[in-house]
């Protein structure tokens, strides 16, 4: 019998519903609003339980619910639906996808209007790969059916445990997701039928694979200052901490163009709308460097707007990690991009505020950094049970008031990620983008350029910045000419190895050997001895240099001048080195 309640309490978006039966933390209900076909049905989750009173979350706007209006009991907890058709699909945070929504809806949702996630009318070519008799665990294959350039493997339900013998597949052929391809048998002799799609709830990570393994392999970006200086690792952590309008959303969207992954899963959490449209309008037409075609082709995105109900936004996250860690379990790698754990996190302090918990600092609920820890702990490299390996990297925006990286939600961030892209204010009102700081970032992964070398050119750019600190004090007239120099050293590296220009088709994505082959050029530019005795003399060869090295970055690797212009730079740094 299903379980239902009536509400003896309404505080914004949090209802109290007092019940008669059996419910579980997080499990879902829906509070009812009016009677007969006008009725409309609002999905909540259990927050709490108090005796036989439980908390809920409304993931709607709660105008309307009384006293007495019924609640009903689902008995599951908030899940995702996973199955072929993923890929290219725009999601809200309870995985709705929006398209449909609006044109059933129109312009303005209605409540109370949840749609699958997945078509149940699209066929897919599924090809049998388990045979009866075959002893399979859960996440272990049956099939596979083509998606996109993908390879979707049709997997045993993560929610079984145990052993289970195949009794029967299906054969080849064109199916939809609700078919079903094989029937397993457990050890008691239950059958259980399989299909394309299964559920698993959001909030717990899937653990269907072998071995966890540490991070080691680079997970290139094609920003040369996040590969070389602050690199990510193939299911490592990162976050991307800054002002607003420091080019958060810009980096994420360079970055899950250009990474050396194969599925990228965007969750817009309380963004703003303008923001997150931009993102909707230009995906489709951005081309992917690895296939030429749509960009979308390997995307996912969850798109909760700050305009979007709050409640929603704390799902929207756990549904993304979720769809990440589905497509790991097919031996593939996964970006998932969390734009922005700030957002995430307000609507956590609100969530903790109506539960009338004691605060943590700021406001946010005292168990904060154990649930950003919880999320970031997601990501991983894993050994599947066929052999195969697949990864989740997450890399999180974190938006602080001003700046302020001393807030709550960045402090309890860096204390879980491996690497620390922080964005200056100042360097992003001087136009030098990425604004990643490469004095106050770090990252605790392998970098494509031995440590010692990239140390010592961190240790110059730091003399340098030091330098000019000075100098607005002294004037430059106040500098003896090796600090003066350590200075234009600086400069000259900020300019044309951390700056590069999105726009330039050529400097925007810069390949690790390219990479390679521009840092020992601006080594050797950064590490020679220039004897000068003259200021003026130092600067204009400086300034010469760099314009050179800014116009070769702009040349393609494979045109025929880029060679000329490399050997011209060289001969530039070594005749300066022995004849100033």
């Amino acid at each position: 019998m299903d379980t239902t309640g009536k509400i003896v309490g309404v505080n914004g978006n949090m209802i109290n519903v007092a019940f008669e039966g059996a419910v579980a933390q997080n499990e879902v209900g829906y509070a009812c609003i009016g009677s007969g076909d006008s009725i409309q049905r609002l999905m909540c989750e259990i927050v709490r339980i108090r005796g036989r009173v439980a908390d809920m979350q409304v993931f709607e706007d709660t105008r309307g619910l009384q006293i007495n209006d019924v609640v009903d009991f689902s008995g599951n907890m908030l899940s995702a639906e996973l199955g072929p058709g993923l890929l290219r699909s725009i999601y809200d945070g309870l995985q709705n996808p929006l398209p449909q929504l609006a044109e059933k809806c129109g312009f303005f949702l209605q409540r109370g209007t949840y749609l699958p996630a997945l078509d149940r009318k699209a066929e897919w070519d599924f090809t049998p790969e388990a045979k009866p008799g075959d002893r399979l665990t859960a996440g272990e294959s049956i099939g596979s059916v083509p998606e996109g350039i993908f390879k979707h493997r049709i997997m045993v339900p993560f929610a079984l445990k145990g052993v289970y013998t195949v009794k029967s597949v299906i054969e080849a052929g064109s199916y939809t997701i609700e078919k079903e391809i094989a029937v397993l048998t457990d050890a008691d002799g239950n059958d259980i039928p399989v299909t394309m799609t299964q559920r698993w709830p959001v909030k717990l990570p899937i653990t269907c694979f072998e071995e966890r393994l540490r991070p080691g392999e680079t997970m290139t970006t094609r920003v040369r200052s996040v590969d070389t200086f602050f690199p990510v690792a193939l299911g490592g952590t990162y976050c991307i901490p800054g002002p607003f309008g420091a080019g958060k959303t810009v980096l994420q969207q360079v970055t899950s163009r250009y990474a050396d992954v194969d599925i990228v899963v965007l969750a817009a959490c309380g963004e703003r709308a303008g923001e997150v449209v931009e993102t909707l309008r230009e995906f489709p037409e951005l081309t992917d460097p690895r296939t030429g075609k749509s960009l979308m082709d390997r995307t996912i995105i969850i798109c909760n707007t700050s305009s979007m109900p709050v409640a929603a936004r704390e799902a929207s996250v756990y549904t993304g990690v979720t769809l990440a860690s589905y497509y790991r379990q097919m031996g593939l790698n996964v970006l998932m991009l969390a734009d922005s754990t700030s957002r995430w996190a307000q609507a956590l302090r609100e969530l903790s505020g109506r539960l009338e918990e004691i605060p943590g600092e700021e406001a946010f609920p005292a168990y904060l950094e154990s649930l950003i820890a919880n999320f970031y702990e997601r990501a991983g490299y894993v050994l599947l049970k066929d052999g195969s390996k697949g990864s989740v990297t997450i890399g999180g925006t974190v938006s602080p008031a001003g700046g302020n990286f001393d807030e709550p939600v960045t402090q309890a961030t860096l204390k879980v990620v491996g690497a620390f892209h922080g964005l200056s204010r100042a360097r992003s009102d001087a136009r030098r983008f990425p604004a990643i700081d490469p004095l106050d970032s770090w990252s605790k992964y392998s970098s494509i350029i031995e440590i010692d070398r990239v140390e010592k050119l961190r240790s110059i750019l730091r003399d340098g910045t030091n330098v000019a600190q000075m100098m607005k004090v002294v004037g430059e007239e106040g500098t003896s000419i090796n600090d003066f120099t350590n200075y234009l050293k600086s400069e000259f590296l900020d300019s044309v190895y951390l700056q590069q220009d999105a726009f330039n088709e050529v400097d925007a994505a810069t390949p690790v050997e390219r990479q390679r082959e521009m840092f020992d050029l601006a080594e050797k530019a950064m590490t020679s001895d220039y004897p000068y005795t003259d200021k003026a003399d130092a600067r204009k060869f400086f300034q010469g240099v760099v314009q050179d090295f800014i116009d070769w970055n702009q040349i393609a690797s494979d045109a025929p001048e880029y060679a000329e212009h490399r050997e011209a730079i060289a001969k530039k740094i070594e005749e300066a080195a022995t004849n100033a």
